[in-house]
């Protein structure tokens, strides 16, 4: 059956992350409403005619936001399209925007999935990437979902954070896993160009982790996350059995999507394309009825490009890439097709084939940039 996610971008924040370079907004409550009203025309507007089998609501912060309007966006949807009766719909909240009022508004309109973002369990590193919360803030939002019923909860952590160490990790590590949730996120800090993080590089007010000891940090998580029953489906993701993020999943394996909101990507027919990232244009834009002046495309795949990243967002997965599954879409066999490619990075050790698999090696899992530039 045919995959279609839908993703809506809420960018609204309390205050941005020193690290965050996404398009989001702290502070801008007099044009919220009016960039629901334009969310809600641009859904209206669109047609798709295949089930939507998951909703992700990301951000900035989604629950920043008053809950009504994550509400009617859910309701709008469901009302506008064939929404799968089991979809996955997932809110990405933050401690210190929450309450039970919201929690408890998000259960009845069908959101079953949360994913609550934490970074890590020392208060003074929080502090220092800009977070708004502390440690036990966190524990307060994650007993709050947890007593409302939702079952499927995410926690996002992130490692080679300033002044962390590895003892650091371990740490936060023990403490999440106490909590029992279904699903742990663990992402490498990027110092993206422009963020409030990279100046304090520059001027030497905080040191970055060397790459060995983040490598170190990765693989002590991947240990202890696969001891205590995770299991390591996706290079930066960790589930217990059966709770797999859909949504994630669905992208690495070039599903179709479609974004709503302003800088929303979408993923259609081959095509990738995006809303532009100036809100008041995208505002104004909507106002004015002139949809397609918010849509930005990036890339019309042929069908060579479109075989290259099926195999790089393939090896996302730790599964690897179906050589089976590969030759039913492209009626070729990837083996033959990328031969030069996978020669080469078997013979470095960064890739192996085993079955019907092309997969990373642990070795290639630490040089997964160096993989992915070979097929592109």
């Amino acid at each position: 059956m045919d995959r279609f996610g839908i993703y809506i971008h809420i960018p609204f924040c309390k205050k941005k992350c020193n690290y965050c370079d996404f398009i989001s907004f702290s502070c801008a409550q007099n044009i919220i409403e009016e960039y629901f009203n334009c969310l809600i025309s641009e859904i209206e507007i669109t047609n798709i005619n295949k089930k939507i089998n998951t909703i992700y609501i990301g951000g900035g912060t989604p629950s920043y936001v008053d809950s009504k309007f994550i509400v009617e966006i859910v309701n709008k949807i469901k009302n506008k399209f064939k929404v799968d009766e089991n979809c996955e719909i997932t809110i990405e909240i933050n401690p210190g925007t929450i309450t039970k009022e919201k929690l408890l508004d998000y259960k009845q309109s069908g959101i079953n999935r949360i994913s609550i973002g934490l970074q890590s369990s020392n208060n003074i590193i929080l502090k220092t990437i800009g977070r708004i919360h502390s440690f036990e803030d966190f524990i307060d939002t994650y007993n709050l979902v947890k007593e409302i019923g939702f079952k499927n909860i995410n926690v996002d952590l992130m490692l080679a954070l300033p002044t962390q160490t590895e003892d650091d990790l371990v740490e936060s590590l023990d403490k999440v896993i106490k909590l029992s949730p279904q699903h742990i996120s663990i992402y490498s800090l990027i110092i993206e160009e422009g963020t409030p993080i990279q100046k304090m590089i520059e001027n030497k007010q905080i040191d970055l982790v060397r790459e060995d000891i983040e490598r170190r940090m990765y693989w002590k998580a991947n240990e202890i996350l696969e001891h205590k029953g995770y299991k390591h489906y996706e290079i930066s993701n960790y589930s217990k059995k059966g709770y797999e993020s859909k949504h994630n999943l669905d992208c690495w394996n070039q599903e179709q999507y479609i974004g709503f909101g302003v800088a929303a990507h979408s993923y259609i027919n081959c095509k990738r394309f995006n809303n532009i990232n100036n809100i008041e244009q995208y505002i104004n834009n909507i106002k004015n009825k002139d949809f397609e002046k918010n849509i930005e495309i990036n890339e019309i795949q042929t069908k060579e490009l479109q075989e290259k990243e099926y195999m790089i967002l393939g090896l996302r997965k730790i599964e690897g890439v179906s050589i089976s599954e590969f030759e039913r879409k492209f009626r070729i066999n990837p083996l033959f097709y990328f031969r030069f490619e996978i020669s080469n990075l078997t013979n470095k050790g960064l890739i192996e084939i085993d079955l019907d698999k092309i997969r990373l090696t642990k070795r290639g899992l630490d040089f997964a940039n160096i993989v992915f530039e070979e097929f592109i």
